[in-house]
């Protein structure tokens, strides 16, 4: 068995020197966590405001929207304050902080995924029955699991983790990421690498299936139904499947640096893809949703006066 040490701080390897262009990065990622913060708390506040929109379908975008404002918060400010720093170091309790914040932000992701794919579904195969079906109640109920399953599981993979005795400290990333971590501990780590696939097979291939399923049953309708009843589909389901499309390859990036030698990779290409997925998904939904939903764009053209 190797030595071990007991940590009380890691060091962030990715990080390097840009000198003067620190600031301009800085301002350059405090611009768009102002844009992020803007954008989804805009939404969440016209979606709450309208009764209009106070359907299955905008309550689960607003559960959504809501999201991205927690896993932004866990990723930006501690990133601004990294790259001014000199000493890219971040105590233990903290980057494990920041572990549950992104990683139950990614579990929430694709379960709200999952929930408004299954609203769809409902809406477009079963119009008749979906106000039984979809109640107020029932979707309170579904976004309230939702969390509390993200919660739960991301609680079980930091307390398998934290325990760990670490023969390092040094993670190549530039943010704290829970596998780096695993992958610095000392002895055998089978339990945390048998519990990590069950939590993402779970968390990942349980809602992919479910999305997979409603929207094969979705096609068939639109088929098989009128020209009215494809646009109404399409209308709808066209921002779900791009916004699922572009966090799942984000995602994937995240994945495939993780378990795979990045090292030919060049540094900035690789922060960059780690990256991506935390910062550009919760600025790219509302813009998206804000854009092609017609309701939502109705209603923020007739708040504010817009004439776009």
């Amino acid at each position: 068995m190797r030595n071990y040490t007991q940590v009380s701080y890691f060091t962030l390897g990715a990080y390097f020197d840009t000198g003067l262009l620190k600031y301009l990065f800085f301002m350059l990622i405090m611009i768009l966590y102002i844009f992020i913060i803007s954008a989804n708390v805009l939404l969440i506040v016209v979606i709450c405001l309208n009764r209009s929109l106070h359907e299955p379908m905008y309550i689960f975008l607003c559960s959504m929207f809501v999201n991205e404002l927690y896993g932004s918060t866990g990723l930006f400010p501690f990133l601004l304050i990294q790259i001014l720093s000199d000493i890219h170091t971040v105590p233990f309790s903290l980057c494990f902080l920041q572990i549950f914040c992104i990683y139950t932000y990614g579990t929430t992701q694709y379960l709200n995924f999952a929930l408004m794919s299954y609203d769809r579904y409902l809406a477009i195969c079963y119009p008749l029955q979906y106000n039984t079906r979809m109640t107020f109640k029932r979707v309170v109920i579904l976004i309230v699991v939702t969390w509390l399953h993200s919660f739960l599981s991301v609680v079980g993979t930091t307390s398998l983790s934290s325990p760990l005795q670490l023969c390092g400290n040094i993670i190549d990333k530039v943010y704290c990421d829970n596998y780096s971590i695993v992958k610095l501990a000392c002895y055998d780590t089978t339990i945390n690498n048998i519990y990590g696939l069950i939590i993402s097979a779970v968390n990942t291939f349980g809602p992919v299936a479910l999305i997979v399923y409603t929207y094969i049953k979705i096609l068939k309708i639109c088929f098989s139904g009128s020209k009215q009843t494809r646009q109404k589909a399409l209308s709808t389901c066209t921002p779900h499947l791009a916004s699922l499309l572009n966090f799942s390859c984000g995602a994937s990036f995240e994945i495939l640096q993780n378990r795979f030698d990045m090292t030919s990779v060049p540094n900035v290409v690789r922060i960059m893809l780690s990256l991506y997925w935390p910062s550009c998904q919760p600025l790219f939904n509302p813009v998206l949703y804000g854009l092609k939903l017609s309701k939502i764009h109705s209603t923020c053209k007739s708040l504010f006066g817009w004439k776009v």
